[in-house]
C-alpha cells in the first residue's frame, strides 16, 4: 500500500499510479460484474502471465481496492472481487468505456467516408 507521502500531489497521477496500468484496469472491469477466481481472470485475460496477474492482484489488495475471500474447501477455493473503494470506479470505467465505444465508432465513421 502506497503512503501519503509516495502519492502524487496531482490527484489523476494519483489514480494512474494505484491503477494505471493495462492488467489492472481490465482487472477492474471484470471484477466490477462479478467475483471471479483467479484461473477465470488468467483464462478470461488473454496474453496475461501468471506472475503479472498474481502481482497485479495482490498490488491492488494491498491498496484496498480488491478482496481475497478464501472458502475453507478442498481444493481451496479463492474469490476476488470489488471493496467499496474498487466499487467507487465504477463510473471512472464506464466513462472510459463510453469514450472507447465512440473512438472505435469515429474510427469506423471515418473509414466509411473514405470509402464512399
Amino acid at each position: 500500500m502506497l503512503t501519503k507521502e509516495e502519492l502524487p500531489e496531482c490527484p489523476v497521477a494519483t489514480t494512474v499510479q494505484l491503477v494505471g496500468s493495462k492488467w489492472k484496469l481490465l482487472i477492474l472491469r471484470n471484477l466490477l460484474a462479478r467475483p471471479w477466481r483467479f484461473n477465470e481472470l488468467r483464462k478470461d485475460l488473454e496474453g496475461i502471465s501468471q506472475k503479472v496477474l498474481t502481482d497485479s492482484l495482490r498490488s491492488l489488495e494491498e491498496d484496498g481496492i480488491v478482496q481475497r475471500k478464501v472458502y475453507p474447501q478442498v481444493p481451496p477455493r479463492v474469490e476476488y472481487s470489488l471493496t467499496p473503494l474498487g466499487e467507487s470506479m465504477r463510473p471512472i470505467l464506464a466513462a472510459m468505456e463510453q469514450w472507447g465505444s465512440a473512438y472505435k465508432a469515429s474510427l469506423e465513421q471515418g473509414e466509411a467516408s473514405t470509402q464512399a
